[in-house]
């Protein structure tokens, strides 16, 4: 019989949990739990990813995920992890953040099992027709002032200069009745979060215990970061997010595929559904030839996929071929431009390319060559590229038909030292 929970401990994914019976609770029954996202951006990034894994885990279990998608709580903005105030959201670019959550969680989660499928709920439903006064005389009078200041999130932005509204203060409040919620109507037994949610979760288990007298449970995943410390899927270029149109699939697959050697295998054990000796064997490889970086491709592989489907894995392996200097075949310029979106460029004239401007005389004003001498023997040693393509003819005229799709003209020196040239 499979032991979920004991695969979730060998994977390092519970940091902490409420209660030693959630270990009967996820081998020994079916359950409904839940996880919260707030809409405070049109895109989820690949540190909320790992929470989504672990639903998806469970979800095989046999477990029933519930997505609660904050439309209130979006509105307050929680304290936990931030060293300063939210900018408070107006309504319409929250409900269309939320839109594009739940389509991007449609796609990752199974929401047509019959025993198990997965659900959306929006917490603006049941908050937006609540009375103050009932509220106040309800919940908060479940609410310990002592208690609530106890709390880390609070207790770290007291003690900041910028300290922490009435507004952010409230937030666990409010997550702590999105948890009694969800235990009253749709069963929900465990709430699952990151690491830095452990006061809010606690809270709502609270609330339901004093409310209903009865237990519920809490679970919580580390907070997921490079070797540095560093929030994982925050690069040099931003942050690595999941919709497509802001983060190409190239993009993840190439953050992916530069990950540590040190940091590889943990995050096979977060975010890829390999088995244990799988990744062991790939933990094998890593140290005696890490410079295959097979776990890294893996890796990159494994995630891609996942998030974009077999085609956009394909688009950046295609993508990644094309960088490393394949054929660039039918690409259109709009996907060399997101592969090439780091690289030096130029912009010309349409009058200057209608004219027709002699390669030398173009190679010497890009950042790859100081003189047309320098480009003209590098034309000699066959180590110039157009569109990834040797260029032999030093006197060659570049026109608009050597531009892909008429827009983009691809220039390489060597290896992979390129420049982009737009009209």
């Amino acid at each position: 019989m499979y032991d979920l929970y004991t695969d979730l401990v060998e994977r390092g994914i519970i940091e902490n949990t409420s209660s030693e019976k959630i270990k009967d609770l996820l081998n020994q029954q079916k359950i409904a739990f839940y996880a919260g996202y707030d809409p405070t951006f049109k895109s989820l990034q690949i540190g909320n990813l790992f929470a989504i894994v672990t639903m998806k885990r469970l979800q095989q279990a046999g477990h029933r995920p519930i997505v609660l998608v904050g439309g209130a709580t979006g509105m307050i903005g929680d304290p936990s992890g931030k060293n300063s105030e939210r900018n408070l959201l107006d309504e319409e670019t929250i409900s269309a953040n939320l839109c594009a959550q739940e389509k991007q969680l449609r796609k990752l989660l199974d929401f047509e099992n019959p025993d198990c499928g997965a659900m959306v709920v929006n917490n603006y439903d049941w908050f937006k027709g609540m009375n103050l006064i009932h509220f106040l005389r309800d919940v908060g009078k479940s609410f310990r002032l002592s208690e609530m200041l106890a709390k880390d999130s609070v207790k770290s932005r007291l003690n900041s200069e910028v300290g922490i509204s009435f507004t952010e203060f409230t937030y666990q409040i409010l997550q702590a009745y999105d948890f009694v919620f969800l235990f009253k109507e749709h069963g929900a037994l465990l709430q699952l979060g990151g690491s830095d949610q452990w006061g809010n979760i606690t809270a709502g288990i609270d609330l339901i215990r004093k409310t209903y007298q009865k237990e519920a449970y809490g679970l919580v995943i580390p907070l997921v970061t490079d070797s540095q410390g560093k929030k994982f899927g925050k690069s040099e270029g931003g942050t690595v997010y999941l919709d497509p149109e802001i983060t190409s699939p190239y993009k993840m697959y190439q953050y992916l595929l530069n990950t540590e050697d040190s940091m590889v295998i943990k995050y096979l054990k977060y975010y890829s559904f390999l088995s244990l000796p799988e990744i062991a064997e790939l933990e094998h490889l890593t140290v005696s030839a890490p410079e295959k970086r097979e776990a890294q491709k893996v890796l990159a592989r494994e995630v891609t996929k996942y998030v974009h489907g077999e085609e956009g894995l394909l688009s950046a392996e295609n993508a990644t071929k094309i960088f490393f200097g394949e054929k660039i075949g039918n690409t259109p310029a709009s996907e060399l431009l997101s592969i090439f979106m780091d690289v030096p460029s130029i912009t010309l004239e349409s009058s200057k390319i209608d004219a027709g401007i002699n390669i030398l005389d173009l190679l010497s004003i890009t950042p790859l060559y100081k003189s047309k001498g320098e480009a003209r023997r590098a034309i000699a040693q066959n180590g110039v590229y157009i569109n990834n393509d040797t260029l032999s003819n030093p006197e060659l005229i570049i026109g608009k038909e050597h531009f892909i799709d008429g827009k983009l003209l691809i220039l390489r020196k060597g290896k992979k030292n390129y420049c982009l040239v737009s009209i």
